[in-house]
């Protein structure tokens, strides 16, 4: 057993000691002073050295944990600028109008939630009336600073935006009542409030990684020389039960790597999550030091309010701060229910140098300390921690602010588990708040019981006071506005066209095609530079490394190397101006990528083209929720599935191959969703994206959406654009016919059977060979057709069906489309059935469907395209299955053919 006294090796052993003696006598000393004055002192003078070194430049490494005490000590704080009467009177008013909003609404049956703001309240103000810069900022006009405001408090921000004038109480009474169309969205919502919210931040620890990447943007476009928004900054407000989100924590290094100065994280630390204690046995706010101390975060700790430093004049032992780091968070949370003589007791009776402190304590200053006075409820301590962090130069901040949650509401709600589920507080409740907060409202104003919502004037003090700090720090926040900017110019039409005429006898993969087009949509002269090129670490796979030499890889370092390929033609390539996020094995940080720069043309006013191209199997199954957050963020642009499909990535395997993502995507309203089979079913949709999104949106058109592309690594033939009208419209809408038994040249007998063969993506070549097969074989002829978008045939098909329900006649195009074409229909696609089976019910003629369905397997594609039955012969056989049925062909001929093909 080694002996825990022993010394034990060291990495140093291995470093030459140029002075053992010198090296001895400092050991020796702390040895000295542990044994003299106790461990305690030791620690405290080490600390001192520690801070010393750090303060002369002398490289070390940090502690990754300090004493559970303040960073900046009260004598250190900087005044607070304005009127500090003032805003406590604001303040007050939010607080009661955010807790009046919700408690009126519960009435109704849709819920709310109070504590949060309550704890958070200061945190908010300090930041309105001093920091946050708005869209008409001097030093950040036109973007202003970026706001992720936490979801559960913004009653408060709607009771602020009330009290300003930008909402009535009209407003304010239909709170999670949005049907009427005069209603509040629950959370930031922007798609539901877009002149308001510019950031949803709900589902929990999106808001945090969103914030990461969009300051990450803001260097990147300045790098670019699109817009200088180095006077930006990102606040991201969260929760410390946030945290546990893995998304909250994913992207912090990346923060601290590239020294992200303008941004700051406050989490609120009211030590609860929805259901009780955010770290019961442990400190929350100790853990979440380390961690970001260790990511290489400047960490500012806001913890205790004014009243406590009288006790830490006392604390000559360092009894109570030892004391405050070993009293777990649940235990906090009891003393702030509990009366002084418990506190006394449990707290002050666990350590006699505590004991002898307390007796010189009245019951009402400990109550102080331990029921009211937190960090984060103090403006000056607020102030001193914002100031310090957007002075602080080199690595972001996070602020870890402690709070109360359900502060100024009462015994009933501070510090109470359930207070994240309580909805409404009493008449009697009310009072006593109001009472707390000096608030001139009267008892007869309670009519009904019914609280009133509070508000001092339009031309009081308070609102001028307001609207004046709101004006000289560039106007309302938050808001989101959309800046008149011209559409983007088309580019020339050649960069398109070129797919027309197919690829000859070359073998192409969809992949390829689409890299080609971007190559040359990159050139232009007008557009090129909004590109934004977004890849997780595979740009190889999908050919996109002929990319690196001439757009670079953005990094803020440059290149401080030379690249081991640098001989090669197609070497890698980082640049400050680079132009392509290359994010490494982050799907989820590159969605945040890709986000920041879909809603550029709102933050920032500059209209910017991103494309995410990633393996389509760890798109929407790993970060859909995203997704949703891009939809309700209104953003535009491009999202690839590439290597697509079930079978077309060989040998792969289960975990690769992705038979389900249109599904997904066929859930967000947002998403158009796209399986091209061909070069130029690409560059059409393409092109009628950046129309749509970037150029002239047609009248009814939403313009506030992105487009999902699935493209395919298999090289294959591509054919020339049919000829005729109505192909770019069918690409576009989802379905056109790709040709004829006749104009292929089959030449069908007069009288033969006839089928529809729809084909999407990689299909359409199976369904060909099917074709094929079945005019020479089988004696039946196959018309094709190419379904472009499922998805998009379902909604325009829905929007016919809602449209004849108000009285309006509107056939589907799916229906107009298929009018007149012979025979049953039988469609094919590379994902499970239900992709192509989502446009069954209004196709008039007899429908089938074959598709991938089950889980994925590694084998070659013609193997696993036999397993799934979705190979050529597959097809002639379910097509002459229902030409069976229909009694167009001999019963025999299913069961010939699957012992013809070995089925």
């Amino acid at each position: 057993m080694t002996d825990p006294n022993a010394i034990q090796p060291s990495a140093l052993d291995q470093l030459p000691d140029r002075d053992p003696e010198e090296t001895a006598e400092w050991q020796a000393s702390l040895d000295a002073v542990a044994k003299a004055a106790g461990p305690h002192r030791a620690a405290y003078l080490m600390r001192r050295t520690l801070e010393r070194a750090e303060g002369t430049g002398i490289a070390l490494p940090k502690l990754l944990e300090t004493d559970y005490v303040n960073t900046i000590p009260t004598s250190a704080e900087p005044a607070v600028p304005g009127d500090e009467a003032m805003e406590s009177r604001i303040t007050a008013w939010n607080r009661w109008n955010a807790a009046a909003m919700v408690t009126r609404g519960s009435k109704h049956g849709v819920g709310g939630h109070i504590a949060t703001f309550a704890s958070a309240a200061w945190l908010y103000e300090t930041g309105f009336n001093h920091f946050f810069k708005g869209k008409d900022s001097g030093e950040a006009a036109g973007s202003g600073d970026q706001l992720y405001i936490q979801g559960h408090a913004s009653p408060g921000i709607y009771a602020r935006a009330f009290l300003d004038g930008r909402l009535t109480e009209e407003h304010l009474d239909n709170f999670r009542q949005e049907a009427g169309g005069n209603g509040l969205p629950s959370y930031p919502h922007p798609r539901r409030l877009p002149w308001l919210w510019e950031f949803p931040t709900v589902s929990m620890g999106l808001g945090p990684l969103s914030a990461i990447y969009q300051a990450r943007f803001n260097r990147y476009l300045t790098a670019r020389g699109i817009k200088d928004v180095s006077n930006s900054h990102v606040w991201a407000f969260l929760g410390d039960g946030e945290m546990d989100e893995p998304e909250s924590t994913a992207a912090l290094a990346l923060a601290s790597r590239e020294g992200l100065d303008n941004l700051t994280f406050v989490i609120n630390c009211n030590l609860q999550r929805l259901d009780g204690p955010v770290r019961a046995n442990f400190k929350i706010v100790q853990e979440l030091e380390a961690q970001f101390r260790g990511a290489g975060w400047n960490v500012v700790k806001t913890l205790w309010g004014t009243a406590w430093d009288e006790l830490f004049q006392l604390d000559t032992t360092g009894a109570l701060v030892r004391r405050l780091r070993e009293v777990p968070d649940a235990q906090v949370q009891t003393y702030q229910t509990r009366d002084a003589a418990y506190i006394r007791q449990d707290f002050f009776g666990a350590d006699p140098a505590l004991a002898e402190m307390a007796k010189l304590l009245s019951d009402d200053k400990i109550l102080e300390c331990f029921h009211l006075s937190r960090g984060g409820h103090e403006a000056r301590k607020v102030y001193a921690a914002y100031k310090a962090a957007v002075e602080f130069k080199g690595a972001p901040t996070v602020i870890l602010a402690q709070t109360v949650k359900g502060f100024t509401l009462g015994e009933g709600f501070a510090s109470k588990n359930a207070n994240h589920q309580m909805k409404k507080l009493t008449v009697d409740e009310f009072k006593a708040m109001r009472d707390l907060l000096e608030l001139p409202i009267k008892d007869s104003d309670f009519v009904d019981g019914v609280v009133p919502y509070g508000h001092p004037g339009a031309d009081s003090p308070e609102v001028r006071y307001l609207q004046e700090r709101r004006a000289a720090l560039g106007g309302p926040a938050p808001a989101r506005r959309v800046h008149p900017v011209a559409p983007l110019p088309a580019p020339a039409e050649k960069a398109f066209a070129s797919f027309d005429k197919g690829s000859g006898s070359q073998n192409v993969a969809t992949t390829m095609a689409f890299v080609r087009l971007i190559k040359d949509l990159v050139r232009d002269k007008e557009t090129g530079k909004r590109w934004v090129p977004i890849v997780p670490d595979e740009a190889r796979t999908f050919g996109m490394e002929s990319l690196f030499p001439s757009l670079g890889i953005y990094s803020p370092k440059g290149q401080t190397y030379e690249p081991v390929d640098r001989d090669q033609l197609m070497y890698y390539k980082e640049a400050k101006n680079g132009q392509i996020l290359n994010e490494g094995i982050t799907e989820a940080g590159s969605m945040a990528d890709f986000i920041a720069a879909s809603t550029a043309y709102s933050t920032h006013g500059e209209a910017m083209i991103p494309f995410y191209i990633f393996y389509s199997m760890f798109g929407w199954q790993r970060t859909a929720d995203q997704m949703w957050q891009l939809g309700d963020q209104l953003g535009r642009g491009f999202l690839v599935g590439a290597t697509a499909g079930r079978t077309t990535l060989t040998g792969e395997g289960l975990q690769h191959a992705d038979g389900h993502s249109p599904v997904i995507a066929a859930t967000n309203p947002a998403a158009l969703t796209y399986d091209p089979a061909f070069a130029y079913e690409v560059a059409t949709i393409v092109k009628d994206g950046l129309r749509r999104m970037y150029g002239e949106a047609a009248p009814g058109e939403d313009p506030n959406v992105f487009y999902y592309l699935t493209v395919y690594n298999e090289p294959l033939p591509q054919p020339a654009k049919p000829s005729g009208l109505g192909v770019d419209e069918g690409i576009v809408k989802g379905l056109y016919r790709f040709n004829t038994a006749e104009s292929a040249e089959l030449s069908p007998a007069a009288n033969a059977p006839r089928i529809q063969l729809l084909g999407s993506g990689t299909a359409i070549h199976w369904v060909l060979q099917a074709q094929k097969l079945l005019a020479e074989e089988w004696g039946v002829a196959a018309d094709v057709w190419s379904a472009t978008s499922w998805t998009e045939l379902r909604r325009d098909a829905l929007e016919a069906d809602a449209a004849l329900l108000r009285g309006e006649e509107r056939v589907p195009y799916v229906r107009q489309a298929l009018q007149g074409a012979e025979g049953p229909v039988l469609a094919v696609s590379d994902y499970m059935r239900q992709v192509p089976d989502q446009i069954a019910q209004w196709v008039e003629q007899d429908y089938s469907s074959l598709g991938a369905d089950g889980f994925g397997l590694s084998d070659t594609r013609e193997a696993a395209r036999r397993h799934f039955g979705v190979d050529a012969q597959s097809i002639v056989v379910a097509a002459l299955a229902q030409l069976v049925k229909r009694g167009e062909v001999k019963a025999t001929a299913v069961k010939e053919a699957r012992e013809r093909y070995g089925l």
